[in-house]
């Protein structure tokens, strides 16, 4: 098991490296198929990813991808575009509701609504991250802080760890090794920064790096609760099989889900 996962480990950094040096089309194809991937794994768990919720979920996910790419492009308020979007997608999914009553629950009708934004929405601040200036080094701290902040935290509650963080959520967790994630995705970024100033002539702030090493190593740390909170509650292990060792998409990026936006924002803000 150590072998497959240590592997399949090795393939997905290799992936990492190619699309995101590369951004672009392919970054944008890349995170497209990886959010209809993850979304039909989240609507395998309510029963809806070959029912007219998650169809729909697949198709509007594909249109809001398309109103990303196509942005700079659309007249008028970019923001009118994606919220027309998001609306004709509720009105959608709840004539679904209305007109196969009662087929579909209200659980799964929301399920559906819902995973087009916990999926396809939130990974694609990668690429919008990727293409901010400057975008080439910080999209990698989107990884820094939620791999990063996952290792330091293992080896830390391993040595360390007395104290549970989510006792009957993930009791393997603790508060000490928690702590020791934060710190870890901090002194990451800001060795990160260091190196990309030394090597890549980036220009990189080392105490804003650090900052946003230790904001993303704590949402982190909440999206990976998160993703476990939903499988628990269904009696799942994993979402999928796709990735051997690791499980599917979502058991693989719940912690990026929540880490990407926050480093787009803080990467805009700081």
């Amino acid at each position: 098991m150590f072998k497959t996962r240590l592997l399949s480990g090795i393939l997905l950094m290799i992936i990492a490296l190619v699309t995101l040096i590369a951004g672009g089309n392919l970054l944008f194809a890349v995170l497209l198929a990886i959010s209809l991937i993850g979304m039909t794994e989240l609507y395998k768990v309510f029963g809806i990813e070959k029912k007219p919720p998650g169809i729909l979920g697949y198709i509007f996910a594909v249109g809001y991808y398309l109103i990303l790419y196509f942005e700079p492009l659309l007249p008028g308020e970019k923001l009118n575009w994606f919220m027309m979007l998001f609306m004709a997608y509720l009105i959608c999914q709840m004539a679904v509701l209305v007109f196969a009553y009662p087929k579909y629950n209200t659980q799964q009708i929301m399920a559906a609504f819902f995973g087009m934004f916990y999926v396809a929405v939130m990974i694609s601040y990668i690429y919008q991250t990727r293409i901010l200036p400057g975008g080439v080094f910080t999209v990698w701290l989107v990884f820094v802080c939620s791999w990063g902040c996952d290792t330091c935290a293992y080896c830390v509650g391993m040595l360390i760890g007395k104290h549970k963080m989510a006792p009957v959520l993930s009791p393997k967790k603790s508060v000490e090794g928690g702590i020791g994630g934060i710190v870890g995705a901090a002194l990451i970024g800001l060795l990160y920064a260091l190196a990309i100033n030394h090597w890549g002539s980036a220009g990189a702030n080392i105490a804003e790096f650090a900052l946003i090493g230790a904001v993303g190593g704590a949402i982190s740390q909440v999206g990976d609760l998160a993703a476990s909170a939903i499988k628990r509650y269904h009696n799942i292990k994993d979402y999928g099989k796709l990735i051997p060792g690791h499980g599917g998409i979502l058991d693989r990026f719940d912690s990026v889900i929540f880490t990407a936006p926050i480093i787009y924002y803080l990467a805009i803000l700081l």
